[in-house]
């Protein structure tokens, strides 16, 4: 295939060593605010290129690939969302980077609320796209629907003839990025898939304990329900949500411009707010993005 590359030759493409793995990642860079993407199960760095580009004038996108996933080392153990979260703080340590920003879609988006739980005021605010904040019974239906046998079914095959069925279900998906996610998917080590085995984490529990300001965007058919948002911001008076309309699970793909502008908008501001004191006391269609 020849079709053009939309990840600009004046990014740089590194590796970082990172609890005795290699973490691939591509960084916009320049001397700007860090914002760290987080992708998703089956993607890589490289499938945030799109939304990367309308950032990167204000801000220096690092995009890792997650373990199992892209360019990065597939262990044969350890793909629980407490071994990503590690990788990123690993990455966050490693690489020098300071007060970043956290984006993350899908299980990146766990895996950001996580990070975020845990580093406190290290981090600068965080910005989850449709995570995976699912129920048990969720979690437990999507493990058993045979999306491991799919992948591997899938792994079959060849990259054109995934283009094309991919080009042919998602049609208003530029051809570029296309390749990217089909490059992606066929990159995935199966074991990245254990991230699915239940039980999630908790992620309530996770959002009561971020004290940076978030922002939750939310397709309206996505798997994150606006009811679970405002449960989230009664939870977390710091958790702002927006609704994306006629969008789906791929924010990233789907609407990376609609993405981009709620990132900017959201963090621009949140760079000059005050964050939150920590107390003891506080205010109180998944399966389907898995398939081409």
């Amino acid at each position: 295939m020849t079709r053009k590359n939309i990840i600009s030759t004046s990014w740089a493409n590194g590796v970082c060593r990172a609890n005795d793995i290699n973490i691939n990642y591509l960084r916009t860079g320049g001397n700007k605010p860090p914002l760290i993407a987080l992708h998703g199960l089956a993607g890589s760095g490289a499938c945030w290129s799109q939304l990367a580009r309308a950032l990167e004038k204000d801000y220096d996108v690092i995009m890792p690939d997650a373990r199992g996933h892209g360019l990065s080392s597939a262990p044969q153990h350890g793909y629980t969302y407490q071994d990503h979260a590690n990788d990123v703080i690993e990455l966050i340590r490693t690489l020098g980077i300071k007060s970043p920003y956290l984006l993350g879609h899908s299980m990146g988006g766990m895996t950001a609320a996580m990070v975020a739980s845990r580093l406190g005021f290290a981090i600068s605010g965080l910005v989850l796209a449709d995570p995976t904040f699912i129920s048990p019974e969720w979690q437990e239906g999507v493990y058993e629907s045979g999306v491991v046998e799919q992948h591997l079914q899938l792994l079959k095959s060849t990259k054109e003839a995934l283009f094309k069925e991919a080009k042919a279900k998602h049609r208003y998906r530029s051809s570029e990025l296309i390749e990217h996610i089909v490059q992606a998917r066929l990159q995935t080590n199966v074991k990245a898939f254990d991230v699915l085995i239940p039980p999630n984490p908790e992620f309530e529990e996770l959002i009561r304990n971020v004290y940076v300001p978030t922002l939750l965007v939310l397709g309206s058919e996505g798997i994150v329900s606006a009811e679970t948002a405002r449960a989230l911001h009664r939870l977390n008076p710091d958790l702002q949500y927006k609704l994306i309309p006629d969008a789906g699970h791929g924010l990233p793909y789907d609407e990376p411009a609609r993405l981009a502008a709620a990132v900017d908008a959201f963090l621009k501001p949140a760079a000059t707010s005050v964050r939150r004191v920590k107390t003891q006391t506080r205010v109180n269609p998944f399966i389907a993005s898995f398939a081409f």
